[in-house]
């Protein structure tokens, strides 16, 4: 058994890592092959020491980008889909009344306040409770 001289890396040092890593890639520094091999060195690596040697040819990031990197979304991921759907179908269904207003030369009845309006209140609700995103510190299973 050999006993290395460094201190050993966690796990979360090791993604901390990877983490730097992709952001290098998106910026075009490495390309995905290169990006690949060096994440396969991180989680082979045993100490610290291995795990700086695999950004050593890469600049360090500004604290600005690194704070960016760290920041949550405002919003959860299933949230954003949500709202984009909503949206999405709110446009639909304003351009159908809007073509039949035209297609009958008049406005008619404003029907799409009811597939609006429900639909908007639930997504706002709850949003604004935040309970499902786990801000309150607590999960309801």
């Amino acid at each position: 058994m050999e006993i290395s001289p460094g201190t050993r890396a966690s796990d979360a040092e090791r993604d901390k890592v990877v983490k730097l890593l992709s952001r290098h890639m998106a910026d075009g520094r490495i390309d995905v092959v290169e990006y690949d091999q060096r994440v396969a060195r991180v989680y082979g690596t045993a100490t610290r020491d291995d795990l700086q040697l695999v950004l050593s040819d890469l600049p360090k990031l500004s604290k600005e980008a690194q704070a960016r990197d760290k920041a949550p979304a405002r919003f959860p991921i299933w949230q954003q889909i949500e709202g984009t759907s909503w949206l999405g179908v709110s446009v639909l269904v304003l351009a159908i009344w809007g073509a039949i207003s035209l297609s009958v030369g008049e406005f008619t009845y404003p029907w799409p306040i009811w597939v609006i309006g429900p639909w908007g209140a639930v997504l706002a609700f709850r949003m604004l409770a935040g309970f499902e995103s786990g801000r309150f510190g607590h999960r309801v299973n």
